[in-house]
């Protein structure tokens, strides 16, 4: 029997309850594939603050390197939106990125079918975009801070305390997260779209340099260009007509909440931040900490199982338990169990049950 060494980060608000149904689920896959966890609890994001006084304990990203891959919850909430930007629980995720080299992050939005009523939009009954986001650069990672500025508007007032953030991307940052889009796009649908802010950003129009000189190495994947505000609108123009989106930090964080909110719920949108080969890859639901429901059983699973479900394909090679997840969760739904966020008035509890009884 295979054992492998999987790093749980419960995190704050709905995190412990999604991560416990998650690792129901892999426990009862694994059982049935014949392979084995070692699960190893750890602290970030606001309880860690709480119980360390930082996001990010050192012991917390030791655990995370030497296991084989981490399942991560949610971090955040309000009762730390007050303390230092540096100890604001998001640096937590940040520090994780950055500690395990993890530059690529992977969010399907993928419309199951028996969920197409819950979308906001009208007559979508297919979607299935991957958004392959670069992770470590850009604005979230850029030279920022905060100064006093005595220089005046046109109009004479003075401009006072100024705050600025930086976007700054290398080719090298550029070329990797471009042909692991390139790559992705040759084993789906063979499309790929860049988007950017070409027209305003200098860093955005390095993109679309790099991105013209790789694309003669893909001649099979059709290479498109879209600005990131085109791109929102198009996403509810016409979203099934996408296949891969690559991007940059900021942009693939926002597009990608709007693409879940499409398929009816960001509920049920796990993700994947990947690294080198050997690196221990992260999971994690899209959704935030859902502070307000938190401990209510009401915080959907699926998105975090699904997560768990990406973590078996991408980081230990077990399709067959991979798939397995993914069957079960889509054979819960068929058969109509819904927790609010989808439609239904299931608990968290019942849901997991759900999949687990049809693994």
């Amino acid at each position: 029997m295979k054992t492998y060494k999987i790093a749980v980060i419960p995190g704050d608000g709905i995190g412990p309850e999604v991560t416990s149904s998650a690792v129901a689920v892999l426990k009862t896959a694994g059982s049935l594939e014949d392979i084995a966890f070692e699960f190893t609890e750890c602290d970030a994001g606001g309880c860690a603050i709480d119980r360390y006084g930082e996001p990010l304990p050192a012991s917390t990203l030791d655990v995370c390197r030497n296991s084989d891959a981490v399942l991560l919850g949610a971090v955040g909430g309000p009762e730390w939106d007050n303390v230092d930007p540096s100890l604001r629980p998001e640096r937590a995720l940040l520090g994780l990125r950055a500690g395990l080299g993890l530059y690529s992050n992977l969010r399907p939005a993928l419309m199951f079918r028996e969920l197409a009523s819950a979308s906001p939009l009208k007559n979508v009954e297919s979607m299935d975009i991957l958004i392959v986001r670069e992770l470590t650069g850009g604005i979230y990672f850029g030279k920022h801070g905060v100064f006093e500025s005595s220089e005046s508007l046109p109009d004479g007032t003075v401009k006072g305390l100024t705050a600025y953030d930086t976007e700054e991307y290398s080719t090298a940052e550029i070329t990797r997260i471009l042909m692991e889009g390139f790559r992705y796009a040759q084993a789906r649908r063979k499309k790929l779209t860049l988007v950017d802010k070409a027209n305003v950003l200098e860093s955005s129009r390095l993109w679309r340099k790099i991105a013209n000189e790789l694309a003669p190495s893909y001649p099979d994947v059709a290479l498109d260009f879209l600005y990131v505000d085109n791109c929102s609108m198009q996403l509810i123009n016409r979203p099934s007509t996408f296949d891969v989106i690559v991007t940059s930090n900021m942009f693939g964080d926002i597009l990608s909440d709007e693409a879940g909110m499409i398929t009816g719920s960001i509920g049920m949108l796990p993700s994947a931040s990947l690294g080198a080969p050997g690196t221990p890859g992260m999971y994690e639901p899209v959704h935030g900490s859902a502070p307000d429901i938190a401990g209510t059983g009401k915080a959907n699973p699926l998105a975090t199982i699904l997560s768990a479900s990406m973590l078996l394909r991408w980081s230990l090679g077990e399709t067959a338990a991979s798939d397995r997840i993914e069957k079960a969760v889509r054979s819960a739904l068929a058969d109509g169990f819904r927790t609010s966020d989808i439609g239904g008035d299931i608990s968290t509890e019942e849901m997991t049950r759900a999949v687990i009884e049809r693994l």
